[in-house]
Protein backbone atom coordinates (compact mmCIF):
# COMPACT_ATOMS: atom_id res chain seq x y z
CA UNK A 1 0.00 0.00 0.00
CA UNK A 2 1.21 3.54 -1.07
CA UNK A 3 1.00 6.05 2.17
CA UNK A 4 1.29 9.34 0.47
CA UNK A 5 -0.40 9.87 -2.78
CA UNK A 6 -3.67 11.10 -3.94
CA UNK A 7 -6.10 8.84 -5.48
CA UNK A 8 -6.79 8.69 -9.18
CA UNK A 9 -10.07 8.54 -10.41
CA UNK A 10 -11.70 8.65 -14.11
CA UNK A 11 -14.65 10.71 -13.66
CA UNK A 12 -13.42 14.17 -13.50
CA UNK A 13 -17.06 15.11 -12.29
CA UNK A 14 -16.29 13.71 -9.03
CA UNK A 15 -12.57 14.98 -8.63
CA UNK A 16 -13.41 17.92 -6.19
CA UNK A 17 -14.72 15.81 -3.33
CA UNK A 18 -12.45 14.62 -0.85
CA UNK A 19 -12.59 12.55 2.25
CA UNK A 20 -11.05 12.08 5.38
CA UNK A 21 -11.72 9.50 8.48
CA UNK A 22 -10.97 9.62 12.00
CA UNK A 23 -10.94 6.69 13.66
CA UNK A 24 -10.03 5.34 17.19
CA UNK A 25 -11.28 2.60 19.19
CA UNK A 26 -13.90 4.87 21.37
CA UNK A 27 -15.38 6.35 17.95
CA UNK A 28 -15.14 7.42 14.53
CA UNK A 29 -16.18 10.07 12.63
CA UNK A 30 -16.22 11.64 8.36
CA UNK A 31 -15.97 14.63 6.38
CA UNK A 32 -16.64 14.49 3.29
CA UNK A 33 -15.82 18.23 1.02
CA UNK A 34 -16.77 20.31 -1.87
CA UNK A 35 -13.54 21.52 -2.44
CA UNK A 36 -14.84 23.50 -5.53
CA UNK A 37 -17.12 25.21 -3.00
CA UNK A 38 -15.04 25.05 0.20
CA UNK A 39 -18.48 23.71 1.94
CA UNK A 40 -19.06 20.00 3.71
CA UNK A 41 -21.11 18.04 1.98
CA UNK A 42 -21.44 14.58 4.47
CA UNK A 43 -19.85 14.94 8.01
CA UNK A 44 -21.03 12.66 10.66
CA UNK A 45 -19.22 11.73 14.36
CA UNK A 46 -20.29 8.19 15.83
CA UNK A 47 -18.88 7.33 19.47
CA UNK A 48 -19.07 3.84 20.98
CA UNK A 49 -20.61 3.02 24.36
CA UNK A 50 -17.27 1.33 25.42
CA UNK A 51 -13.97 0.86 23.87
CA UNK A 52 -13.51 -2.05 20.65
CA UNK A 53 -11.11 -4.05 19.38
CA UNK A 54 -9.58 -3.26 16.25
CA UNK A 55 -11.59 -6.38 14.47
CA UNK A 56 -14.68 -4.32 15.86
CA UNK A 57 -13.78 -1.02 15.08
CA UNK A 58 -13.71 -2.07 11.24
CA UNK A 59 -17.01 -3.57 11.71
CA UNK A 60 -18.24 -0.57 12.75
CA UNK A 61 -16.76 1.60 9.71
CA UNK A 62 -17.69 -0.80 7.45
CA UNK A 63 -20.82 -0.43 8.78
CA UNK A 64 -20.89 3.30 8.93
CA UNK A 65 -19.61 4.09 5.53
CA UNK A 66 -22.42 1.98 3.95
CA UNK A 67 -24.75 3.70 5.56
CA UNK A 68 -24.18 6.99 4.40
CA UNK A 69 -23.29 5.40 1.15
CA UNK A 70 -19.71 6.28 0.99
CA UNK A 71 -18.89 3.73 -0.23
CA UNK A 72 -20.27 4.45 -3.59
CA UNK A 73 -18.62 7.74 -4.42
CA UNK A 74 -15.69 8.63 -5.63
CA UNK A 75 -12.95 10.94 -4.33
CA UNK A 76 -10.04 13.07 -5.52
CA UNK A 77 -8.46 12.86 -2.04
CA UNK A 78 -8.79 10.51 1.03
CA UNK A 79 -7.20 10.47 4.22
CA UNK A 80 -7.42 8.18 7.14
CA UNK A 81 -6.54 9.42 10.54
CA UNK A 82 -5.43 6.82 13.34
CA UNK A 83 -6.24 8.52 16.76
CA UNK A 84 -4.64 6.53 19.50
CA UNK A 85 -1.64 6.89 22.08
CA UNK A 86 0.65 4.32 19.96
CA UNK A 87 2.92 7.06 18.82
CA UNK A 88 6.34 9.05 19.89
CA UNK A 89 7.42 12.40 18.76
CA UNK A 90 11.48 13.03 17.59
CA UNK A 91 13.77 15.97 16.83
CA UNK A 92 13.85 14.94 12.92
CA UNK A 93 17.88 15.46 13.55
CA UNK A 94 17.84 12.16 15.75
CA UNK A 95 15.64 10.55 13.37
CA UNK A 96 16.40 7.19 11.53
CA UNK A 97 13.52 5.31 9.54
CA UNK A 98 15.20 1.92 10.38
CA UNK A 99 14.68 2.36 13.62
CA UNK A 100 11.15 2.77 14.10
CA UNK A 101 10.01 0.30 16.75
CA UNK A 102 13.52 1.46 19.17
CA UNK A 103 11.52 4.61 19.66
CA UNK A 104 7.95 3.47 20.36
CA UNK A 105 9.23 0.51 22.73
CA UNK A 106 9.96 3.08 25.64
CA UNK A 107 6.41 5.04 25.21
CA UNK A 108 3.73 2.67 24.13
CA UNK A 109 3.12 -1.73 24.02
CA UNK A 110 4.29 -2.66 20.30
CA UNK A 111 3.90 -6.14 19.36
CA UNK A 112 6.31 -7.91 16.82
CA UNK A 113 3.68 -7.59 14.21
CA UNK A 114 2.99 -4.38 14.43
CA UNK A 115 3.13 -1.90 11.36
CA UNK A 116 4.73 1.04 12.25
CA UNK A 117 4.62 4.03 10.62
CA UNK A 118 5.66 7.95 10.75
CA UNK A 119 4.86 11.50 9.12
CA UNK A 120 6.92 14.25 9.16
CA UNK A 121 5.75 17.53 10.79
CA UNK A 122 6.64 19.76 7.88
CA UNK A 123 8.73 23.08 9.00
CA UNK A 124 9.32 21.98 12.65
CA UNK A 125 11.86 19.40 12.31
CA UNK A 126 9.63 16.93 13.63
CA UNK A 127 8.64 13.58 13.06
CA UNK A 128 5.58 11.77 14.63
CA UNK A 129 6.29 7.80 14.87
CA UNK A 130 3.18 5.64 15.48
CA UNK A 131 1.27 2.54 14.92
CA UNK A 132 -1.88 2.43 12.59
CA UNK A 133 -5.07 0.70 12.68
CA UNK A 134 -3.81 -1.40 9.33
CA UNK A 135 -6.90 -3.73 9.05
CA UNK A 136 -8.70 -0.44 7.96
CA UNK A 137 -5.46 0.83 6.04
CA UNK A 138 -6.19 -2.56 4.13
CA UNK A 139 -10.07 -1.71 3.71
CA UNK A 140 -10.01 1.52 2.42
CA UNK A 141 -7.45 0.35 0.20
CA UNK A 142 -9.44 -1.85 -1.14
CA UNK A 143 -12.34 0.26 -1.19
CA UNK A 144 -10.73 3.23 -2.92
CA UNK A 145 -7.36 2.48 -4.10
CA UNK A 146 -4.04 4.56 -2.90
CA UNK A 147 -4.54 7.16 -0.17
CA UNK A 148 -3.17 9.08 2.64
CA UNK A 149 -2.92 8.09 6.51
CA UNK A 150 -1.62 10.65 8.88
CA UNK A 151 -1.71 10.49 13.02
CA UNK A 152 -4.47 12.80 14.60
CA UNK A 153 -1.34 13.97 16.81
CA UNK A 154 0.57 14.79 13.23
CA UNK A 155 -2.80 16.72 12.28
CA UNK A 156 -3.11 18.34 15.73
CA UNK A 157 0.21 19.99 16.26
CA UNK A 158 0.55 21.00 12.36
CA UNK A 159 -3.13 23.16 12.22
CA UNK A 160 -2.26 24.59 16.06
CA UNK A 161 1.25 25.67 14.57
CA UNK A 162 0.51 26.91 11.50
CA UNK A 163 -2.27 28.90 12.64
CA UNK A 164 -0.60 30.33 16.18
CA UNK A 165 -0.30 34.67 15.98
CA UNK A 166 -0.04 34.59 19.99
CA UNK A 167 3.63 35.67 19.91
CA UNK A 168 6.08 34.54 22.69
CA UNK A 169 3.85 33.73 25.77
CA UNK A 170 3.00 30.06 25.43
CA UNK A 171 -0.42 28.94 25.22
CA UNK A 172 -1.86 25.79 26.02
CA UNK A 173 -4.27 24.28 23.97
CA UNK A 174 -6.88 21.25 25.11
CA UNK A 175 -8.40 18.90 22.14
CA UNK A 176 -11.14 16.81 23.83
CA UNK A 177 -13.00 14.13 22.51
CA UNK A 178 -15.03 10.97 24.07
CA UNK A 179 -12.57 9.82 26.90
CA UNK A 180 -9.10 11.71 24.99
CA UNK A 181 -7.61 14.96 25.29
CA UNK A 182 -5.01 16.29 23.39
CA UNK A 183 -2.70 19.06 25.30
CA UNK A 184 -0.53 20.92 23.20
CA UNK A 185 1.43 23.68 24.12
CA UNK A 186 3.19 26.33 22.29
CA UNK A 187 5.39 29.66 22.42
CA UNK A 188 6.88 32.13 20.11
CA UNK A 189 5.99 29.65 17.13
CA UNK A 190 7.47 26.47 18.62
CA UNK A 191 6.58 23.03 20.02
CA UNK A 192 7.00 23.22 23.62
CA UNK A 193 4.89 20.44 24.21
CA UNK A 194 2.59 17.63 22.69
CA UNK A 195 0.98 14.13 24.56
CA UNK A 196 -1.96 12.31 24.64
CA UNK A 197 -4.46 11.38 27.58
CA UNK A 198 -7.08 8.52 28.14
CA UNK A 199 -9.57 9.68 30.95
CA UNK A 200 -12.75 8.11 32.61
CA UNK A 201 -13.55 10.70 34.66
CA UNK A 202 -13.65 14.40 35.56
CA UNK A 203 -10.89 14.06 38.02
CA UNK A 204 -8.49 12.57 35.78
CA UNK A 205 -8.92 15.31 32.91
CA UNK A 206 -8.54 17.84 35.25
CA UNK A 207 -5.07 16.20 36.87
CA UNK A 208 -3.62 16.01 33.25
CA UNK A 209 -4.38 19.69 32.28
CA UNK A 210 -2.64 20.89 35.80
CA UNK A 211 0.09 18.46 35.78
CA UNK A 212 1.26 19.22 32.19
CA UNK A 213 1.27 22.97 33.52
CA UNK A 214 3.07 22.29 36.63
CA UNK A 215 5.74 19.94 34.83
CA UNK A 216 6.48 22.89 32.70
CA UNK A 217 6.35 25.29 35.36
CA UNK A 218 3.72 27.80 33.75
CA UNK A 219 1.40 29.45 36.20
CA UNK A 220 -2.27 28.71 36.14
CA UNK A 221 -3.28 32.31 37.05
CA UNK A 222 -1.44 33.48 33.91
CA UNK A 223 -1.31 30.74 31.44
CA UNK A 224 -3.43 31.03 28.40
CA UNK A 225 -5.95 27.60 28.43
CA UNK A 226 -7.74 27.20 25.02
CA UNK A 227 -10.49 24.43 24.71
CA UNK A 228 -11.79 22.87 21.86
CA UNK A 229 -13.65 19.33 20.50
CA UNK A 230 -16.05 18.01 22.70
CA UNK A 231 -17.04 21.18 25.26
CA UNK A 232 -18.69 24.00 25.95
CA UNK A 233 -18.79 27.11 28.02
CA UNK A 234 -20.50 25.99 30.68
CA UNK A 235 -20.83 22.26 30.86
CA UNK A 236 -18.87 20.13 33.50
CA UNK A 237 -15.49 19.86 32.58
CA UNK A 238 -15.45 23.41 31.76
CA UNK A 239 -17.08 24.63 35.21
CA UNK A 240 -14.17 22.08 36.82
CA UNK A 241 -11.21 23.32 34.95
CA UNK A 242 -12.21 26.88 35.62
CA UNK A 243 -12.43 26.74 39.10
CA UNK A 244 -8.20 25.99 38.75
CA UNK A 245 -7.30 27.81 35.62
CA UNK A 246 -8.59 31.66 35.72
CA UNK A 247 -7.47 32.60 31.36
CA UNK A 248 -9.77 29.58 30.12
CA UNK A 249 -11.68 29.99 26.91
CA UNK A 250 -13.15 27.48 24.49
CA UNK A 251 -12.53 28.62 21.05
CA UNK A 252 -12.97 27.41 17.33
CA UNK A 253 -9.63 27.18 15.72
CA UNK A 254 -9.14 29.67 12.46
CA UNK A 255 -8.98 26.37 10.51
CA UNK A 256 -12.23 25.77 10.28
CA UNK A 257 -13.50 29.06 9.89
CA UNK A 258 -12.64 29.59 6.45
CA UNK A 259 -14.94 26.22 5.70
CA UNK A 260 -17.71 26.06 7.76
CA UNK A 261 -21.10 28.33 8.64
CA UNK A 262 -21.36 28.76 12.04
CA UNK A 263 -24.08 25.82 12.13
CA UNK A 264 -21.46 23.38 11.24
CA UNK A 265 -18.29 24.76 13.68
CA UNK A 266 -20.59 23.30 16.91
CA UNK A 267 -20.52 19.89 15.18
CA UNK A 268 -17.92 19.37 12.98
CA UNK A 269 -14.52 17.00 13.85
CA UNK A 270 -11.54 19.44 14.26
CA UNK A 271 -9.80 16.51 12.73
CA UNK A 272 -11.18 15.38 9.81
CA UNK A 273 -11.63 18.65 8.70
CA UNK A 274 -7.97 20.00 9.18
CA UNK A 275 -6.86 17.10 7.15
CA UNK A 276 -7.72 18.65 3.57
Amino acid sequence: MTKKKEINTTNSELSYKKLSIQISLNGLSFCVLDSVENSIIKQEHISFKEEVIPFQLLKNLKETLEKFEITKMSFSNITVIHRNPLFTLVPKALFDPEELPNYLKFNAKILANDQIAYDEIKNYDIVNIYVPFTNVNNYIYELFGEFEYKHSGTILIESLLNNFTAGKEPICYAHITEQQVDITVIANKNLVFYNSFIFETKEDFIYYILFTIEQLKLDTETIKLRLFGSIEEGDELYNLIFTYVRNVDVFIPSSLSQHLNDKDKKTIDFTTLSAF
